[in-house]
């Protein structure tokens, strides 16, 4: 076995943590680290990372990374406000051996794929660096270090979260002290994996991959560490199953290309869709992307994958591979109450996808958060379309923009190859913009974060405001807790209704569109509903919900009022309930927390799909 199937192996068994550009000489760092508080903010100036020592990192405690110190699995448990805390460990010779230190005209990178939300990062007393925001990775070159060093090296991670800060894109994490309403606890510093990589100094640094079903062609952004002293020839290999489907080699002495791949076997019109991605079929296309150096030797070779598929819209209808595709979505908080927004483990993101698939669902709305990579990966490989959604700041300012808008470009950069995710949603229910419906500024910040969207990925239909008050929407998402079923199918009985509501004050009383609603035949979905909290015993008290039933009957006759009201109508093209799993107070999950379902899940599959899907597919 070669080292690019290797590290294609350790992808699919979604160990490895940046699945779409994956190589094979790595070394997880997740377990335990030093940790300690700084709430009087006395670690800069006492210079606790800057001692070049381990020894003199002043630890207080041990935590288990990537959890976050508000879990339990953290190993610390405290969810009250820390606005500062630290890190340390040691590097070790081994770990640094297995990340590939010692092969010829190697580097070291050191990779973080999220800290929440100012991190600066020291190795043996050096700054490497600072990255702000909490959902995205960054990386730091830490070759000099490594090869000064002797032994092990100290790593030190400063990361400030400020609670109170709501011009920071900050989600469902919860601004009071105590979680409340639809808000959790907060998730501080690393809550996803930290890793080492050995690279060549030549090599790939980013790529991404877009499609064009109708001609048959794969397009490929390549992006290279810098520009190479001598061209280099980039050859690119692309299987599915085994068989080769296309193999182009190409000179390249920029530090970015992009290259269209033509795949032949698409020019067969009768056979074409036997390569496409879908839900019902998640092939996925292999891809080997090798570098061949002046001598005529590889010098960096790494795996990927694609899908090809198509979205749209038009006559109503969402359509994927230019067929109608009805949306059958769930709310996922992507919450565990073990490990918050972290995973409790690699198996627990497959699972997490497996079981929205068991219950019925095809698509989930990722609520405020943006997930773990080796989640999409998932979704990629077992057929789970994904609305991508960004965590909102809470105020309005210069600030708020300016973050919000760098990191949602980060995102897009980081998760546009993915074939599951369908459509991307920057803003949600006006929150940060909450005076979006008259004040012209927060109009064009909305208007601007589409447009930007669109630049940089106009393969998918961009949501600049889910739920009500959108701009010139190409979806039409209304968010709608209306709890009798009758009342809620009247309101969404047909096109001309739907229009009616569209045009005016919507269920929640917010103008669902801001400006003349133009019907170019938008599809309408209901992106929120139900909520409904089923409470057997009283240990849900000090829980909520936008409707509470009490007995198993009762709960699965108003969810199926509920969703039969929407797959009955001829006007409605995709749903999304309200949620998958309780989350803290929140409890109007189909499953608890644990992920039980709370009813067999047999039965919650029947009334997801409805006895009136095949009108819609």
């Amino acid at each position: 076995m070669t080292g690019t199937d290797e590290a294609l192996v350790s992808a699919a068994e979604g160990s490895y943590p940046r699945p779409q550009l994956v190589r094979p000489l790595w070394c997880d760092l997740s377990g335990p680290w030093g940790f300690a508080y700084d709430d009087e903010r006395v670690g800069l100036d006492e210079g606790w990372p800057t001692t070049g020592s381990f020894a003199h990192i002043p630890v207080k405690a041990t935590i288990t990374v990537p959890f976050p110190p508000e879990s339990v699995a953290s190993g610390i448990g405290d969810p009250s406000f820390h606005p500062v805390v630290w890190y340390a460990r040691e590097l070790t010779a081994a770990e640094l051996d297995q990340a590939g230190r010692g092969r010829q005209g190697s580097r070291i990178l050191l990779h973080f794929a999220a800290v929440d939300y100012v991190a600066d990062v020291w190795l043996n007393g050096q700054h490497l660096g600072r990255h702000v925001g909490g959902q995205t990775p960054f990386t730091f070159d830490i070759t000099a270090q490594v090869t000064a060093g002797r032994g092990s090296l100290a790593l030190v991670v400063r990361a400030e979260d400020d609670p109170l800060d709501v011009a920071q894109p900050r989600g469902k994490q919860d601004w009071q002290a105590e979680p409340h309403g639809i808000w959790y606890d907060r998730t501080t510093g690393i809550w996803q994996p930290v890793w080492l990589e050995a690279v060549p100094e030549q090599r790939v640094e980013h790529l991404s991959w877009s499609c064009d079903v109708a001609r048959g062609t794969v397009e490929l952004d390549l992006e290279l560490a810098g520009r190479p002293r001598t061209p280099v020839t980039v050859q690119v290999g692309l299987r599915y199953a085994g068989e080769l489907l296309a193999e182009v080699s190409f000179r390249q002495g920029e530090p970015r290309s992009r290259t269209v791949i033509t795949l032949p076997q698409q020019q067969n019109g009768q056979d074409y869709e036997s390569l496409l991605w879908s839900p019902d079929h998640p092939r996925l296309i292999d891809a080997v992307v090798t570098l061949i150096g002046a001598a005529g030797t590889p010098v960096d070779e790494v795996a990927s994958y694609l899908g090809l598929r198509s979205v749209g819209w038009a006559d109503g209808r969402f359509l994927l591979n230019d067929r109608p595709c009805y949306l059958r979505s769930v709310l996922s908080q992507g919450y565990w109450p073990e490990s918050h927004l972290a995973a409790p483990s690699a198996d627990a993101l497959r699972a997490e996808v497996q079981l929205i698939l068991d219950l019925g669902f095809n698509a989930a709305r990722l609520h405020q958060k943006i997930e773990d990579p080796r989640f999409l990966a998932w979704a990629d490989r077992l057929g789970l379309l994904v609305w991508s959604e960004f965590p909102a700041a809470f105020e309005f300012s210069v600030t708020a923009v300016e973050r919000t808008t760098r990191e949602w470009l980060e995102v897009v950069r980081r998760d546009r190859s993915h074939p599951s995710i369908i459509t991307w949603v920057p803003l949600n229910e006006s929150w940060g913009v909450q005076s979006i419906a008259t004040d012209p500024q927060q109009q064009a910040f909305a208007r601007s974060l589409r447009d930007l969207t669109l630049a940089l990925d106009p393969s998918r239909p961009v949501v600049s405001n889910d739920g009500w008050e959108q701009i010139d929407p190409e979806l039409w998402t209304i968010h709608d807790y209306t709890t009798d079923p009758e009342t809620f199918a009247a309101t969404y009985v047909d096109r001309d209704a739907v229009r009616t509501l569209m045009s005016g004050v919507g269920p929640p009383g917010r103008r669902l569109v801001l400006g003349e609603l133009v019907d170019r035949g938008q599809p309408a979905m209901v992106t929120e509903f139900g909520g409904v909290r089923y409470t057997p015993d009283a240990e849900a008290a000090n829980t909520w919900g936008y409707a509470t039933v009490g007995d198993a009957g009762a709960y699965e006759g108003l969810l199926r009022g509920l969703f039969t009201a929407l797959q009955s109508s001829p006007a409605v093209a995709g749903f999304c309930y309200t949620q998958l799993t309780d989350t803290m107070q929140e409890a109007n999950g189909l499953t608890d927390a644990d992920r039980r379902p709370k009813l067999d899940a047999t039965v919650i599959r029947s009334i997801v799909h409805g006895e009136d899907r095949r009108h819609h597919e």
